[in-house]
């Protein structure tokens, strides 16, 4: 069996990378670990840390493709945050003008959830703790 020991990083693609470099830094609270520009491929690689732990890697490419990205689209469903706030969470993101899903209760483990979207359409979920 592989070894895996735990998920290292995520990987995000972005049309606006400044406009998601501020979504996630700014309204998410993610840290940046490091930020490069590749001259040789005309595109920023942001390393984007949570509590210290590398979490995601914020590309910008000038030939992206899209993609399908509703949570029930094939592929990566979504990426969740476990908060211990649901709806401390919902209410701060909507004081940013961040449109968020209403609150649901998980019918088997009884945790709050919801789901919102990053500015490339990224699905993403509150999961409280």
């Amino acid at each position: 069996m592989l070894d895996i020991q735990y998920i290292h990083h995520i990987a995000i693609i972005t049309d606006d990378y400044e406009k998601s470099k501020t979504f996630y830094t700014e309204i998410l609270g993610f840290e940046i670990v490091q930020e490069v520009f590749r001259e040789e491929r005309n595109s920023y690689k942001l390393d984007l840390a949570i509590k210290g732990k590398y979490q995601i890697e914020l590309f910008s490419f000038p030939d992206y493709k899209e993609r399908a990205s509703q949570p029930e689209a094939k592929g990566l469903r979504h990426l969740a945050f476990a908060v211990c706030d649901v709806e401390g969470s919902v209410d701060f993101l909507r004081g940013k003008n961040v449109e968020v899903q209403d609150v649901r209760v998980d019918e088997y483990s009884g945790r709050k959830f919801t789901f919102f979207y990053d500015p490339n359409g990224q699905p993403l979920e509150l999961y409280e703790l």
